[in-house]
């Protein structure tokens, strides 16, 4: 329901179906949700042309900018934070992948010392 209401707030709708097909295109674990990895995955398949130029996931890849807050993706500010910067999406290392250990800058080096 949270994907519909974003899809036709950003000016972009789709049907029931449209939504369905756009979950199953990046819903890896096969639980019909998006999760945030899952969302991720959509910018992703974007940049590399993986997306056909007139769907739903395209629609949502082309947006330069989501309020999330505006947006009422529940949550979704507790878990990441994107900025826009010149068409494309910047993420954290450690959100784009968790499962990988990330070095410790110099700030928190000197914090924990």
């Amino acid at each position: 329901m949270e994907l519909k209401l974003m899809m036709e707030k950003l000016g972009a709708p789709q049907t029931h179906l449209g939504l369905k097909e756009m979950i199953r295109e990046v819903d890896e674990d096969l639980d019909s949700k998006l999760s945030f990895r899952e969302f991720l995955l959509i910018f992703r398949k974007a940049a590399s042309g993986e997306l056909e130029e007139d769907s739903g996931l395209m629609s949502l890849a082309k947006l330069s900018e989501i309020d999330v807050a505006m947006e009422g993706v529940k949550g979704a500010k507790n878990f990441f934070e994107a900025k826009v910067s010149g068409g494309t999406l910047a993420y954290l290392p450690s959100q784009l992948f968790p499962s990988c250990p990330v070095p410790e800058t110099n700030k928190q080096k000197q914090k924990t010392s």
